[in-house]
Formats: structure tokens, sequence, C-alpha cells
């Protein structure tokens, strides 16, 4: 059943930062999905969403999380804060693996993190001040924890860099032979 791992948190929790790391130490291949977006459509994600809208973007994640979900080699495979969200996306992520985790962040955290980094990222680059960005990262948090929640391990990423949370997992592969 393990297919690969599969990072999923909320946005700025250091998915990316925490898979490419990962990868190295364990010598499997890293997949950024928005990165893979980017690339078969030759456009940023924020292009994707000014041009397309969110729902047309949704569709399009959806189809290329399917394909690399598909993919027969072990890999490491970061998933944007909005994929388990929709549809039945993380049941079928689940279904392809039984490694995936939730990078699990405090808001206040996610909301200093994102507020230095909004022009790049669709959903929040009109947020105008930071006590408003804590207040969308709460919502949002509270409607996507449930989703989160279906992970198969939650890490606690406050107050810890990327080799710990990398330790920590490292650990749990190990647990389960790999």
């Amino acid at each position: 059943m393990t297919s690969s791992i599969v990072l999923l948190g909320y946005m700025g929790c250091g998915k990316t930062k925490v898979g490419k790391k990962l990868s190295k130490k364990i010598g499997a291949r890293f997949i950024d999905l928005d990165a893979e977006i980017e690339h078969f459509y030759s456009k940023s994600i924020s292009q994707i969403f000014d041009d397309l809208g969110e729902i047309e973007f949704r569709n399009i994640e959806r189809s290329i999380l399917l394909k690399i979900l598909d993919y027969d080699d072990f890999h490491i495979l970061s998933i944007g804060g909005g994929t388990p969200c929709y549809f039945d996306n993380m049941e079928l992520i689940n279904k392809k693996t039984n490694l995936t985790f939730f990078l699990n962040l405090e808001s206040k955290i996610l909301a200093e993190r994102l507020f230095s980094r909004k022009s790049t990222r669709p959903i929040i680059k009109s947020i105008n001040n930071e006590s408003e960005m804590l207040s969308f990262v709460n919502k949002h948090l509270f409607e996507r924890n449930i989703y989160y929640s279906k992970a198969n391990y939650t890490i606690n990423s406050n107050k810890r860099d990327v080799k710990k949370i990398c330790d920590e997992i490292l650990k749990i592969l190990e647990k389960n032979g790999l």
C-alpha cells in the first residue's frame, strides 16, 4: 500500500522545505503538486487562479494529483493547503498510501509567515494586515482541520526546525519498516 509519502497542511507550514530535505535524506524523488501544475500549464498558480478561477483550479489540481498518485516509484509528494479539502481527494490519497503527514503549525506563526509572502498566494493577496491574516487563517484552519486530521500522522511543527521535523518523520518511517 505504501506508494509514497504525502505531506499536507495549511499554506506556509513548511511542506516543501520538509519534503525537499526528507527526499535528500531517504533518496526519494520529491514532487511539489503546485510546481507540477505550474509546469504543466506554464503559468503560476496565481495566474491560473486569476485566469480560470478557483473552481477550475481545483479541477486542474485534482487531475494532476490523480496522475501523481498513480506513479509507480516511491516518492514524497507535497500537496497544496486546500488539496485535501476538495472532492474526495483526502480519501483517494489515503487509499494510495498509509504515510500521510499533517504538518501542524499554530495559526499565529502561519499568519506571520503568510503575511510577509501574501503577494504570491492568490487567496490571501488582498489581506491588509496581520490581524486580518490571523482571522483568515483561524477561520480556514477551523474549516480544514477535519480534512487534515484524516492524515495518518500529525507532526507538531511549532518552534521546530526542518531537521527536527524530518527526524520525527524518519522515526515513523523506521517503525513502518522503511
